[in-house]
């Protein structure tokens, strides 16, 4: 037997596994199972990217110093602070390795994306799970859950898979009254579906123990180039540069993602067309007895009776060439997560659970 053996913790990470995005038989299969943009990049990122094409012989700057620029200017940012990942996950998992290790603690919710528990356990550190209220984040419930062993907290503001949302005031106080040696992570893959949300970098400016990720997979539509950005006090910027890969991002990722943040028309027009499609689908959804709380991203968190229900539900719409998202690793056994796409498949998908819940009456 072989005395070969990985750090601790490696052996109890449950692989991730990724939306489906495709059922075995069926043809004319809609994907509504990873918050997936349905209206891709906008034309300027596409068009960036057909350019890159020329120069994929040569390797990409090591500093990003460009991309932070658009960044820091489109979002009136220090580009100093700003680093940048293979998607937000690079730098949340960065964070778990510069900041926790064996012996430490990491929080995070109940209902929480499931890459904070696979980099705490990755770097050997403990991961806590604290209840949520009404599967919305709970500031007294995470404070006390601090220890002197605590390192890291992570919140997703909006929230996978729950779409809920925590407001300015809570965060803020939870920032205040962490202990001293703590690091609050504010993960806004979903910030830009909030208007005039700012994912949390007023507060970022504002204190020396928050960071806030971002992500260029969801609204902007480049979930294929893995691209993803962090802004935080230098302190902690400082340490995960030290860290990060030289060569993380390819020149192709790099330029389109300048040019995808340059163009927040583009942005506008794909949070108006998402905020009125996740409306007329949560209505719909609701008018078939199928309720779930307001979601401020760019999905809606099915609620069904029971497990069994969800999951009847969930091969019905597989029969139907429909592909939601089982979250009962997300300890949501009764729900489904349904992305909201276009028109069209909004309308199909609500057609499709109308058609479940008349026969399972």
């Amino acid at each position: 037997m072989t005395k070969i053996t990985p750090q601790p913790g490696i052996l109890d990470i449950a692989p991730y596994v990724g939306g489906s995005s495709h059922v075995e038989g069926v043809s004319n299969v809609v994907k509504l199972s990873s918050n997936e943009n349905p209206f891709g990049p906008s034309e300027a990122a596409k068009d960036a990217f057909r350019k890159a094409a020329f120069d994929l012989h040569r390797y990409p700057s090591t500093d990003h110093a460009s991309l932070r620029g658009a960044i820091a200017e489109m979002h009136g940012l220090d580009a100093d602070r700003i680093v940048c990942g293979v998607g937000s996950d690079e730098i949340l998992s960065l964070l778990c390795q510069c900041y926790a290790g064996p012996g430490d603690e990491v929080i995070h919710t109940e209902h929480g994306f499931a890459i904070y528990k696979i980099a705490a356990l990755a770097n050997g550190a403990t991961p806590v799970e604290v209840p949520e209220r009404e599967r919305v984040t709970d500031v007294d419930a995470i404070l006390a859950a601090c220890t002197d062993r605590t390192r890291l907290v992570f919140i997703a503001n909006p929230n996978n898979p729950t779409g809920t949302m925590v407001g300015d005031g809570e965060i803020a106080r939870l920032a205040e009254r962490l202990p001293d040696h703590v690091l609050l992570v504010l993960d806004g893959a979903y910030a830009e579906y909030v208007e005039g949300f700012d994912g949390g970098a007023g507060l970022v400016d504002a204190r020396e123990n928050v960071v806030m990720t971002r992500t260029f997979s969801k609204i902007y539509g480049l979930g294929g180039l893995r691209v993803g950005w962090g802004y935080g006090p230098a302190h902690v910027v400082d340490v995960l540069n030290r860290v990060r890969g030289p060569f993380n991002l390819s020149q192709a990722a790099l330029v389109t993602s300048e040019a995808a943040v340059r163009d927040q028309a583009w942005v506008d027009k794909c949070r108006a067309d998402n905020a009125r499609m996740r409306a007329w689908l949560a209505e719909a959804l609701a008018g078939h007895g199928v309720p779930s709380d307001t979601s401020l991203a760019n999905f809606i968190l099915a609620r069904f009776a029971d497990k069994d229900q969800a999951e009847a539900c969930d091969e019905y719409l597989k029969s139907e060439g429909l592909i939601v998202r089982r979250v009962a690793g997300y300890n949501l056994p009764n729900c489904l997560r349904i992305t909201v796409g276009d028109e069209s498949s909004c309308r199909r998908v609500a057609h499709a659970v109308g058609q479940f819940m008349g026969d399972a009456e």
